[in-house]
Order: C-alpha cells, then sequence, then structure tokens
C-alpha cells in the first residue's frame, strides 16, 4: 500500500470525511488561557494590552500548515490528550474555538506565539494540512517586539547631549 494510500485513510478516521466547523468568535474562557499563557513571556501591562486588542482583532483565516510553519512549534500527535479532544468535537460537529496569537517578527527571527489554540491547530492540521483556520492575531508593542531603540555611539572627544566628552 502505498504512503498517500495510508495517509488518506488515516485521515478518514479521523474524521476527514466531516467537515470541520469553527465559531466567529472565540470562547470567552480563551482571553483568560491567552492571558494566562502570554504571562509567562510578558509583564502583565503588555499582556492586558494584547488581550484588549486581541478581544478587538478582526477574525481572519490562515491554513493550519502555515500557522505552525510561522510558530515554529511541532506538530503534536494524535495521542495528545488535548489533540483527541479537539478530534473528538469536529467528529461530533461541535465548533471550535478561532486560535489566538501574537504576531512574530521576522526582521528578528521572532516566530508567531499562539497564545491560545494550539491543540486546535493541530487537530486540524491532522484533518487537512490545508485547512483554513480562523484566528485573530496582534502585534507586540515595539519595545517587546524586538524592536531597538536607536542607540547613539559617542565618538572620542565628543559629547552627545551635553554630556562629558570621552578622553
Amino acid at each position: 500500500m502505498g504512503e498517500g494510500k495510508r495517509d488518506g485513510e488515516k485521515r478518514l478516521r479521523l474524521g476527514k470525511s466531516r467537515p470541520e466547523h469553527w465559531k466567529d468568535d472565540p470562547d470567552g474562557h480563551d482571553f483568560p488561557a491567552a492571558a494566562s499563557y502570554l504571562g509567562l513571556l510578558a509583564d502583565g501591562q503588555t499582556v492586558e494590552a494584547l488581550i484588549s486588542a486581541l478581544r478587538r482583532a478582526p477574525t481572519r483565516h490562515a491554513k493550519a500548515k502555515d500557522l505552525l510553519r510561522a510558530s515554529r512549534l511541532a506538530l503534536l500527535g494524535t495521542d495528545n490528550a488535548h489533540v483527541i479532544a479537539d478530534l473528538d468535537k469536529v467528529r461530533d460537529g461541535e465548533p471550535l474555538s478561532p486560535v489566538l496569537l501574537v504576531r512574530g517578527a521576522l526582521r528578528h527571527d521572532t516566530p508567531l506565539t499562539v497564545a491560545d489554540g494550539y491543540h486546535r491547530i493541530c487537530a486540524s492540521y491532522h484533518l487537512d494540512e490545508n485547512a483554513d483556520i480562523p484566528y485573530r492575531i496582534v502585534d507586540l508593542p515595539p519595545a517587546e517586539a524586538g524592536e531597538r531603540p536607536e542607540v547613539k555611539v559617542k565618538a572620542p572627544g565628543r559629547a552627545v547631549r551635553g554630556e562629558k566628552p570621552i578622553d
């Protein structure tokens, strides 16, 4: 049996014959979950600003494979309990909640952050890597995104803004 046929049969067993269902808006509990995760990566003020922006952000769509690639996260297997739960929801026709993201920074080699919905992305990928997944995305404030403030270099013997010259 060819590899492609086995993959197709595996996807069919996972529920590929049933269309995926997605909600238009994230569930209320998704925002506190995202805040809890982001709180491990940023200060409270930044987290509050990101969550507030995520609540207002429009819902967009991207392919499961692109979200995984941009986040640089490993694909969780179909033996992961949370992935199984999301696959069961899809099979049962229960809609999944859009994922919450913080944009990466290509210039600074910063990957996309999946603030909430990693398991949903993986479940969707197992059903169809080209599946369109609804998401909300926000940008980090410049200082958090790796933007470097302009640095002035002092030349020997020259003062900058009233400072004494370097000898």
